[in-house]
C-alpha cells in the first residue's frame, strides 16, 4: 500500500507541474514555520502541497513510521481550486491520496 501512496504522490507531483503551478525555487523557511492548517497565512494551497504534504509523506512512507489515520485533503483542495476546473485532475488525485491513507492500510 505505501508503494500506491508513493506513486500516487509522483503522480500529484506530475500534475501540479503539468499545471504550471510546480515552483523551482523553494519557499523561505518562514513561510514553513506557520502554524496554520496548510500554511494557509503564509503559503498558498499548492505550495504547501509541494513543500510540506509530499515531502512529509515521502519522508513518513520511507522511515516506515505510520501514516494518519484520518486524512481530508481533498476538501481543501475543492476550496483553493473552485472557479479552475482544469484543476479537477488534481483534486481527484488528492481524493485518491485520501482514500488511500485513510483506508488505515499504509504503514
Amino acid at each position: 500500500m505505501s508503494q500506491q501512496v508513493l506513486q500516487q504522490l509522483a503522480e500529484l507531483e506530475n500534475q501540479l507541474q503539468q499545471a504550471k503551478l510546480w515552483q523551482a525555487e523553494p519557499v523561505k523557511a518562514q513561510a514553513l514555520a506557520s502554524t496554520q492548517p496548510f500554511c494557509c497565512d503564509t503559503l498558498r494551497f499548492e505550495q504547501w502541497l509541494q513543500f510540506v504534504f509530499i515531502p512529509k509523506i515521502q519522508q513518513m512512507i520511507h522511515e516506515g513510521q505510520p501514516l494518519p489515520t484520518n486524512i481530508a485533503i481533498a476538501p481543501m483542495a475543492e476550496v483553493a481550486f473552485s472557479g479552475h476546473p482544469q484543476q479537477q485532475a488534481i483534486f481527484s488525485m488528492l481524493s485518491e491520496i485520501d482514500t488511500a491513507i485513510s483506508s488505515g492500510g499504509v504503514k
